[in-house]
C-alpha cells in the first residue's frame, strides 16, 4: 500500500482488485495467543534455497510471478480492525525480488548466514507488505542462492516445500516460454495449474466446521486435561526480547535403531517413544515430573490443500507425568495413549487458549517447551539443468523457552536444539542433550529400567 493505505484499499475494493477476509484460525494464534507480537522478527520463517542452473534475474522474476499468481497468501496483507485484523487479499501483485552479486570473500556456505543476518532479522511490514522478502545472490556461474524471509502468518514448514516445487517449476515455465528446447524434460511438470483449494477457501471451510458447540466441547476437554499444569520455567516474569540460539547434534543409528525396535515392539509410534524419552530426560535434568510439551501438527488433513502455501499448522499441548519408580515400558504405554487422545482432540490453538482463560501479557500460553519430529517434505529438486537444496535458518526471538526438533535422516536422527539465551546457557542445553541421548541408550538396552535408576 502507498502513503494513504486506507484510501488505496477503498479504491481496490471498489474496483474488485482486492477482497477482505477474516483471519484464519492459525493466524489468530499470532495475534491472540502468542507471547510475542505479530510484527516481531521471530515470526519470520527464513531459509536459503541454493540453486544450480542457468538462471537469470528475469527468469527468477518471471518464476516468482507464476508462484504469486497461484497462491493467494503471497498477495495478502493485514488491516487492523475493531476486534481483530482482517486479511487484504489482492487479485494481483508484482514480484518482490532483489538481486546482488556476492563478493568472492562471502560466497562460502558458512558465510551466508552472517551475510544475510540483517536481511532475516528485519521485521516485515504487515500493513503494506509484501509478507515475504527474497534476495537472489549470485555466487558464481550458474550458481545462485535465494534468501527467503516469509512471515509466519502466511507460511509454515510445509509451505517452504511447496514454494521450492513451484518456484522451480516456474523457472521451467519461463524457460519454455522463451523458446528453449524442453524435450529432455519428459515427465517433468511444466505448468503451475490453479490450486484445488486455496488458503482462503480452506480457512473459510475451517471457520464453518468449528461451530460454537464443537469449540465448547473441545474446550471442556482441554480444561480438564490441563487442570493444575504449569510451565517448566514457571518462576520467570514476562518475556523480554532475547536472541534465539540453536545448535545441531545427532543420535546415531546405533542408538536410534533399538529405539525404533522398541516402539514397534510396544505398539507405539517413534514420536511417542522419543517424546517419552524426552520427558524422562527433563525429569533427570530439571526434576520435572509433570510437564506440558507443545508440538506442531501439519493441519493439512485435506488432500486438496497439500500443494497450497499458507499457515495451516497448529499446536497441540501434550501433558504427561513421569513416575520415577515406574518401568519405562509402562510409562511409554500410558504416555502413548495420552498422545493419541490429545491429537484426536486437536482444536484451533487460539480457541484452546481462550478456553483456558488466555495468557498474561507477554507470557507463554499453555507451554514453554516445544518438541517436534519433523515429517513435512523438504525436497532437494534434481531435474535436468536445475537442482536445488533448501536449508532452514533460525532467527529472531523464541516463542518458547526451549525446543527440540528431530528429523529422520536415514538411520540417524538429526537434533536441533533451540533455546532463549536469557533463560538457558549453551552448557545447560548441552547437558540436557547428553542426558536425552543417555536415556535413549538406556531404554534401548532395557525398557524395564526406571527413570530414577537409569545409569546416565
Amino acid at each position: 500500500m502507498e502513503a494513504d493505505p486506507r484510501a488505496k484499499l477503498k479504491e481496490w475494493l471498489s474496483a474488485g482488485k482486492a477482497r477482505l477476509e477474516p483471519l484464519s484460525f492459525p493466524q489468530r494464534e499470532l495475534w491472540e495467543a502468542s507471547a510475542v507480537p505479530p510484527g516481531d522478527a521471530s515470526n519470520n520463517i527464513c531459509c536459503f534455497l541454493d540453486i544450480r542452473g542457468p538462471l537469470t534475474p528475469s527468469m527468477c522474476t518471471g518464476a516468482l510471478g507464476q508462484v504469486i499468481k497461484r497462491h493467494d497468501v503471497l498477495r495478502t496483507t493485514f488491516l487492523p480492525g475493531k476486534e481483530r485484523p482482517l486479511q487484504v487479499v489482492r487479485a494481483e501483485a508484482e514480484p518482490a525480488l532483489s538481486f546482488r552479486e556476492l563478493p568472492s570473500s562471502a560466497c562460502r556456505d558458512d558465510q551466508l548466514a552472517g551475510e544475510m543476518s540483517e536481511f532475516f532479522a528485519r521485521p516485515i511490514d504487515l500493513l503494506r507488505g509484501p509478507l515475504y522478502r527474497i534476495e537472489m545472490l549470485k555466487r558464481g556461474p550458474d550458481h545462485h542462492t535465494l534468501a527467503l524471509a516469509i512471515h509466519h502468518s502466511i507460511a509454515d514448514g510445509w509451505t517452504l516445500s511447496n514454494f521450492v516445487h513451484d518456484f522451480t517449476t516456474g523457472c521451467l515455465v519461463v524457460w519454455q516460454q522463451a523458446g528453449n528446447d524442453m524435450s529432455r524434460l519428459k515427465g517433468v511438470r511444466l505448468a503451475l495449474n490453479p490450486l484445488e483449494m486455496t488458503y482462503g477457501q480452506w480457512a473459510a471451510a475451517e471457520r464453518a466446521q468449528w461451530t460454537p458447540d464443537a469449540l465448547r466441547d473441545h474446550g471442556d476437554y482441554w480444561r480438564r486435561r490441563l487442570e493444575g499444569s504449569g510451565l517448566l520455567f514457571r518462576d520467570r516474569g514476562a518475556l523480554r526480547p532475547a536472541p534465539l540460539a540453536n545448535w545441531r547434534t545427532e543420535i546415531g543409528g546405533a542408538l536410534a535403531d533399538p529405539l525404533r525396535a522398541l516402539a514397534k515392539d510396544k505398539g507405539a509410534t517413534l514420536f511417542s517413544t522419543l517424546l517419552a524419552a524426552f520427558r524422562v530426560a527433563l525429569f533427570r535434568w530439571a526434576g520435572a515430573t509433570d510437564v506440558v510439551v507443545g508440538t506442531p501438527v501439519a493441519g493439512r488433513g485435506k488432500t486438496a490443500v497439500r500443494e497450497a502455501m499458507g499457515y495451516f499448522s497448529g499446536n497441540v499441548p501434550l501433558r504427561g507425568q513421569i513416575d520415577p519408580a515406574r518401568p519405562f515400558a509402562d510409562t511409554l504405554a500410558e504416555l502413548h495413549r495420552g498422545v493419541v487422545e490429545d491429537f484426536a482432540r486437536t482444536m484451533p490453538f487460539a480457541e484452546l487458549v481462550a478456553a483456558l482463560g488466555g495468557p498474561g501479557p507477554g507470557r507463554h500460553p499453555v507451554y514453554d517447551v516445544r518438541f517436534a519430529v519433523q515429517n513435512h517434505p523438504f525436497p532437494d529438486i534434481d531435474i535436468p539443468g536445475i537442482s536445488s537444496r533448501l536449508e532452514m535458518v533460525s532467527t529472531g526471538t523464541a516463542r518458547f523457552d526451549i525446543g527440540c526438533e528431530i528429523t529422520e535422516d536415514g538411520r540417524k536422527l538429526e537434533l536441533v536444539w533451540l533455546h532463549r539465551t536469557d533463560v538457558l546457557t549453551r552448557p545447560e542445553v548441552a547437558e540436557l542433550d547428553r542426558i536425552f541421548q543417555g536415556v535413549i541408550g538406556e531404554i534401548g538396552r532395557n525398557s524395564s529400567t526406571c527413570p530414577a535408576s537409569m545409569n546416565i
